[in-house]
């Protein structure tokens, strides 16, 4: 459900003005009106030390961490893998949800949030919290956490203190958001609400030293609570922040965030190796994305995360083996965007995660899946070409090939994404001599070429 934001102009003006100069350095101009901050609110002081070196957006590499798949499902269980996670070649961890859920109607969602200022006491306390983010910034990651802008859980303390933040019906009865019974919807046009809930996001900033924001359900929210919402964070000027939107209508970019969901590319990935598409769907599917991606916005790519992982199922059979699961990573990860692993899928976990529930992952399994991620990993990080390149597709019925290059910096990908071995003809503009991405070794590529099933081929010229 989408809730509109009308007769709003003024009251979002006097909001982005009043929270941009609530203690956290100059605001960019917007009007020449001065408006004073209320004097009784001052924010968090800092925690720690600002991590430094957030990565540019191009040169991400996510790592969704749901804590319940963690023995034991606590911080500390997180905190005992954060050098495994370091070493596949991640430089950012999201945090699934870390705030208390609701009892009062729960369906057991960490979505169902009961208190955003509070740290769920199943995975330990505050001082737990901060320990990991530290650690993580020791290790060289940025951390965001998840955050849920469109609803709460139904024994929130805003249900209480703050009726009139929720919509409601003509009998003044607060309202469920769309579907979804265990959570109350929040009404965007009230003016407290939605200062209450950015005060709540620059909270976590101070108060856990995170580097920034997953939001969850980004679509249902109005873009101008966006607009406010990071324009404010962003007036906090000793961190550099990173937001990444569940949103596909562009307009979470124009707002300020500089991800967004790559939900069609990976309809269109799960199609082909589920063989109900072709590579050329695939190409397509990229192409529509980036067009409709405002600048610079980027496409976060995946072939599972914690609500696929739910409903679709392993990524093991998805993509019909351990061998095929790889080979669609490399098409994820090396088309365009940015890419992510949730946790679970570098060690080849066999089955779906409902992510309500715990349900312990084996991470020290499949050893030869997590060697292979490090490499297909690392293959990305030392080349631009990858990263931003220009991207020449070269057409197959059953192989995802192709080209990118920047500036001198060229590759070449090619992906078998059948259950068959192919005999591919390769273009005559890439014919001639390579060095293979996996294992820096010479090698020609002639007119034909065998590739086993869901074998993938990654050469550089470099």
């Amino acid at each position: 459900m989408r809730i509109k934001s009308s007769n709003f102009k003024m009251n979002s003006l006097l909001l982005f003005i009043s929270l941009a100069c609530f203690g956290c350095g100059k605001s960019k101009p917007v009007t020449p009106v001065v408006v004073t901050p209320p004097p009784t609110y001052k924010d968090p002081a800092q925690y720690g030390t600002p991590y430094a070196n957030v990565p540019a957006t191009k040169d991400i590499v996510m790592y969704e961490v749901n804590i319940k798949t963690f023995t034991p499902a606590n911080f500390q269980g997180v905190d005992a893998r954060l050098d495994s996670i370091k070493a596949l070649g991640v430089n950012v961890i999201w945090l699934m949800p870390t705030y208390p859920i609701g009892v009062l109607k729960a369906s057991g969602s960490p979505y169902a949030v009961k208190d955003y200022e509070g740290v769920n006491a199943s995975f330990g306390s505050l001082d737990d919290l901060r320990a990991l983010v530290a650690k993580a910034h020791t290790l060289g990651m940025a951390v965001i956490l998840d955050w849920e802008a469109n609803d709460t859980s139904w024994d929130n303390q805003w249900i209480t203190d703050h009726p009139s933040w929720y919509v409601q019906n003509g009998a003044g009865v607060i309202q469920q958001l769309s579907t979804y019974t265990d959570v109350a919807a929040l009404n965007f046009n009230s003016f407290d609400m939605r200062t209450a809930m950015i005060r709540a996001m620059k909270y976590w900033v101070f108060t856990a030293n995170i580097d920034g924001y997953r939001c969850d359900f980004a679509d249902n929210a109005p873009t101008d609570f966006w607009t406010q919402a990071l324009d404010t964070l962003n007036t906090i000027t000793t961190h550099k922040l990173i937001y990444l939107a569940e949103g596909t209508k562009g307009t979470e970019i124009s707002a300020g965030f500089q991800l967004s969901y790559a939900f069609s590319y990976y309809g269109s990935i799960k199609s082909l190796y589920a063989g109900t598409s072709t590579p050329s769907g695939l190409f397509s599917t990229n192409s529509a994305e980036l067009a409709s991606l405002p600048s610079p916005g980027i496409k976060l790519r995946y072939i599972t995360n914690h609500d696929d992982a739910s409903s679709d199922g392993s990524t093991i059979p998805e993509y019909k083996g351990k061998q095929g699961a790889l080979s669609a990573f490399v098409i994820a990860a090396y088309m365009d965007g940015v890419p992510l692993i949730y946790g679970s899928q570098e060690v080849g976990y066999p089955n779906g995660i409902n992510f309500f529930n715990n349900v312990p992952v084996d991470y020290t399994a499949n050893p030869d899946m997590v060697a292979a991620y490090k490499k297909i990993i690392a293959f990305r990080a030392a080349h631009e070409a990858v990263k931003v390149g220009t991207l020449t597709p070269y057409a197959d019925a059953s192989v995802v090939a192709f080209e990118k290059k920047s500036g001198t910096d060229d590759v070449l990908i090619l992906v078998n994404a059948s259950g068959s071995t192919v005999n591919y003809s390769v273009p005559a503009a890439v014919q001639g001599s390579w060095k293979d991405g996996m294992t820096s070794t010479a090698t020609t590529l002639s007119a034909q070429l065998s590739l086993t099933a869901y074998q993938y081929v990654v050469l550089t010229k470099n």
